[in-house]
């Protein structure tokens, strides 16, 4: 097989299917009816198998015709949505993608996937969300925007959405690094002091309940629901001194140099998958896929995975 495709044959191709009319390819097209047979032969050739066949009444897919329709419409798509990036840079305007993101990912996952797209896409424009879990997936659902990142929710927030994972987290028990509670693994210890914990509605709350419960302490009684990175790094290193339980992304960083503390309580339990959600039936834009293969290669250059 050939592989080395002209896009005039691809586009000719799609027409085709598209109109399925040679003649009415060749009127959009611009191109004489014997042009357009001759470039639809050589794209045949060179693929080495027959995409079309002709009759009287217009045009049929083949098999193999139906299969490289599909990834020759995709091409055609992904790239005038390059052509009209570019034509967007020099205009001063680019392709605007609007992603939700949780607060699991916000904090370490987000900057570098942003980094590298914009390395990628030059002048792209990238509007972004955060909130609860609820509230980025109905949005999402909506129309508002075209992806959100982060933590798997339950079945029932879930409709009609895809999930695609990227890697797997816990959640974590932090706290301020002069904390009577630093090193003591007793849970039960946790309700004297102020807590943050995870609201109703976040995705990790069921998971925190259970090991709570699993760990013989229970829910803590006196507690402030908040899945907010600031407010819970406020809480947990000002004068509160307060029990902060969050997903292990939003802290990572502090953890690493020493801002924050992780008591060594048994979290396991709560590790569950973060990834990109996306509406079910619909096929993505080129501009989402880009961005999908950038948090991907962010993954992979913070060893998420």
């Amino acid at each position: 097989m050939d592989r080395r495709l002209k896009f005039r044959q691809v586009e000719v191709f799609v027409e085709i299917t598209r109109r399925r009319s040679l003649k009415a390819a060749a009127e959009h097209l611009h191109l004489t009816q014997p042009a357009i047979s001759k470039t639809l032969r050589e794209l045949e050739t060179q693929l080495g198998a027959t995409l079309l066949l002709r009759d009287r009444g217009g045009v049929t897919l083949t098999r193999e015709g139906a299969v490289f329709l599909q990834f020759a419409q995709m091409s055609i798509a992904a790239l005038n949505q390059g052509l009209d990036s570019l034509e967007g840079i020099g205009a001063g305007t680019a392709a605007r993608l609007a992603v939700g993101a949780l607060p699991s990912v916000a904090a370490k996952l987000l900057p570098e996937a942003v980094r590298i797209h914009a390395d990628r896409a030059p002048g792209a424009l990238l509007h972004m969300e955060d909130g609860p879990h609820d509230f980025l997936t109905s949005r999402l659902r909506d129309g508002a925007l075209d992806m959100v990142v982060g933590r798997l929710g339950a079945a029932e927030t879930m409709t009609g959405l895809s999930f695609t994972q990227l890697y797997s987290e816990h959640v974590a028990v932090v706290v301020a690094p002069d904390h009577p509670l630093v090193g003591i693994a007793d849970p039960t210890l946790i309700g004297g002091w102020p807590v943050v914990y995870p609201s109703e509605r976040s995705a990790i709350r069921p998971l925190v309940d259970r090991a709570m419960i699993a760990a013989g302490a229970g829910v803590p009684p006196s507690r402030i629901e908040s899945v907010s990175g600031a407010f819970g790094r406020n809480m947990a290193l000002g004068e509160a001194h307060a029990v902060w339980f969050i997903s292990h992304g939003v802290v990572a960083r502090d953890i690493a140099a020493g801002r924050l503390v992780p008591l060594p309580i048994d979290m396991s339990g709560t590790a569950g998958p973060v990834g990109i959600m996306m509406r079910a039936e619909e096929e993505p834009l080129p501009a989402q896929r880009l961005f999908r293969q950038s948090l991907t290669d962010a993954v992979t250059a913070l060893d998420l995975a």
